[in-house]
């Protein structure tokens, strides 16, 4: 029983995150909801912006969304990937990370595809290109992680 709890602890952080980043692509009001929870919070800090500067910002704030969530789906990746070995065999942080950025624009790819047959929402190529970017920024700093956790 210990088995299915140990892949659990894994696997199941993981397959939430991906249900999450679904769940999230599949909302179709999410961009018009998002300014209106934005724009106020932007006007109050940035009164003197234009309507083309808070756009822009909302853009940015957008985008770090997607390098965010796909920077914790790599490394959520990674853990799982570090893990599932065998117990004689040592862990192997970059295969593991490799396997991970892989998986990440592979689920990329698979989130914008998906977010073709939403209304109002349009899967593009760059948008897998800054999640993949998003993907090496967790898979990085996970290697700093590894990096401390293995000089102490």
């Amino acid at each position: 029983m210990s088995g299915v709890f140990q892949r659990l602890r894994y696997w199941g952080p993981l397959v939430l995150w991906m249900g999450v980043i679904f769940w999230a692509s599949a909302d179709s009001g999410s961009g018009k909801r998002g300014s209106r929870i934005l724009g106020p919070l932007l006007r109050w800090w940035m009164p003197e912006a234009t309507s083309e500067r808070m756009d822009e910002v909302i853009f940015l704030i957008r985008k770090g969304a997607h390098v965010s969530e796909y920077a914790v789906l790599a490394w959520l990746a990674w853990r799982v990937f570090l893990a599932v070995r065998r117990s004689t065999e040592a862990p192997q942080p970059l295969r593991a990370a490799g396997l991970a950025w892989g998986l990440s624009v592979m689920y990329a790819v698979s989130d914008e595809w998906h977010q073709t047959f939403v209304p109002t929402r349009v899967g593009t190529p760059w948008d897998v290109v800054i999640d993949a970017a998003g993907a090496a920024l967790g898979l990085a700093l996970a290697a700093l992680w590894w990096r401390w956790r293995c000089s102490r």
